[in-house]
């Protein structure tokens, strides 16, 4: 539930919900003091006496005050009788309006007999007071409206007539109060139940996503937050869920990318000081005068040159991958015939290769006329770095390197395949990391920075294609990548 509907349920349940309960309390309290104070059967009792002022009591003292004083004046021997009071009675159409018969002190009759009996010793004597045409008597300890009519019974005894009507002030009173104390219960209710709602649905989710946010402050990504809730609360849980997910990915990559550079650092301090301490050495050794023929001199200087060039490569592939690093490579795009430029490539390598007794065969599938677009300097590293790579870990007395370019569709498929030591099952997800190598070509005399694969990777995938690599320890290495080919759409008319 959002918060504009939390807002609504609660405006609706603030108006709603004491209007409902006082309304109930307004009933039961009612009927409870009614009950009480009339001692009449509840099916007996109406909402008149409890709600009716002064006025409203008058007139409907009024109607039967008039019957039996048009009666006094006819007949008065029969409000001597008891089956005509009880006729008259039961027209009262208010419960609490009833009919007290006096004869001389004593009381004759009553159509309310315990009510009678409460009022009765303070009831005006015969003739007392005024005429029977007066107003009526009210009794504000009693809650009570009297008006009387004075007649002679037909043995000449003095007899009066009452008819004795309940005020509702006293009732008012006790109402009053107990509606003050029930609406005072009803608005505490209400509060404490909205405020326990509120601080369940709002409060509570809002102090645990501050403690979760805490937790990410000092480091700790672990602390999940997991909910079902809709709205507004929900989406924070989830976005909060997104953000640690999203910085303890990025943390543990940083952790990562540290942990690498500080080994890229050690490999590669250990790959220069390699060509640095064997350049030292026969630079000594010129130096000494060991080179004491022109054959020595010539072999020394070639090692220097060699070791120099080693130390040029690796110089080269740290500018490469600061550029990779801070996303500032850029191509030099142009559509490259694939047989003329593989075939210039393998004529170029084939010379090395054929030095160190590693035999090249190249094959060439596709179409003469097969365009891709490429960098023809980037995809030259591709291939050097590949092959070097090959190079670099062949175990073997007779090394063959095949290059093959085939055919598939609307792409060329390139594999570079050796006959070398081959990569571990395990390791072969992991070459085109940066910086990772494998505990062989780590203990291998040639050393390698680890960034040399990752290199090609890059530009393959800068290229749109792909790359990925398939070995067998002990047998070879082949690897694959794919680039999509250059297809000139031709003009209809």
């Amino acid at each position: 539930m959002d918060f504009k509907t939390r807002i609504k349920v609660t405006l609706i349940i603030i108006i709603v919900l004491p209007v409902v309960l006082m309304a109930c309390a307004f009933w039961v309290i009612s009927q409870y003091l009614m009950n009480v104070q009339n001692g009449l059967p509840m099916e007996r009792i109406d909402y008149s006496a409890m709600s009716g002022n002064i006025r409203q009591v008058v007139n409907a003292t009024e109607e039967i005050y008039d019957i039996l004083q048009e009666q006094a004046r006819e007949d008065p021997a029969r409000l001597a009788d008891k089956s005509y009071l009880e006729q008259v009675s039961a027209k009262v159409t208010r419960p609490s309006t009833y009919i007290i018969v006096r004869k001389d002190e004593e009381l004759y009759y009553a159509s309310n007999e315990e009510a009678a009996q409460l009022i009765f010793s303070k009831l005006p004597g015969y003739g007392e007071g005024s005429l029977p045409e007066d107003s009526g008597y009210y009794y504000d300890e009693f809650d009570k409206f009297v008006k009387r009519i004075d007649f002679t019974f037909p043995d000449g005894s003095r007899g009066s007539v009452f008819v004795v009507s309940r005020v509702s002030a006293l009732i008012s009173r006790h109402l009053l109060v107990d509606m003050l104390v029930a609406m005072l219960l009803i608005l505490v209710f209400t509060g404490v139940m909205l405020t326990r709602w509120i601080n369940r649905s709002v409060f509570n989710p809002v102090d645990e996503l501050n403690y979760a946010m805490k937790e990410i402050k000092e480091g700790n990504f672990e602390y999940a937050l997991q909910t079902d809730v809709k709205g507004e609360i929900g989406d924070l849980y989830r976005n909060y869920e997104d953000m640690r997910l999203r910085l303890k990915e990025s943390t543990e990559e940083k952790r990562e990318y540290e942990k690498q550079n500080k080994e890229f650092v050690s490999n590669i301090s250990h790959d220069l000081k390699t060509p640095i301490t064997a350049i030292k050495g026969y630079v000594e050794g010129i130096m000494d005068g060991v080179t004491n023929t022109p054959e020595k001199m010539d072999k020394y200087i070639k090692v220097i040159y060699n070791k120099a060039n080693d130390m040029e490569r690796l110089i080269n592939e740290l500018t490469f991958y600061s550029g990779i690093d801070n996303n500032r490579l850029s191509y030099d795009y142009h559509r490259i015939n694939v047989a003329e430029y593989f075939g210039d490539c393998v004529e170029e390598v084939g010379l090395d290769l054929e030095s160190k007794n590693i035999q090249l065969n190249y094959s060439n599938l596709t179409q003469p006329d097969t365009v891709v677009i490429a960098d023809p300097e980037q995809m030259k590293k591709v291939i050097n770095n590949i092959i070097g790579n090959s190079v670099k870990y062949m175990d073997k007395p007779q090394g063959v390197i095949d290059i093959r370019i085939l055919d598939e569709m609307d792409s060329i498929h390139v594999e570079i395949e050796d006959n070398g030591k081959g990569i571990a099952k395990k390791d072969l997800p992991r070459i085109f990391e940066r910086f990772f190598r494998t505990d062989a070509s780590r203990n291998s005399a040639q050393g390698g920075s680890g960034i040399g694969l990752s290199i090609v990777k890059k530009i393959i995938e800068d290229h749109g294609g792909f790359i990925w690599a398939t070995s067998k320890e002990g047998e070879g290495t082949c690897i694959h990548f794919v680039l999509r080919k250059y297809i000139e759409l031709q003009n209809t008319v």
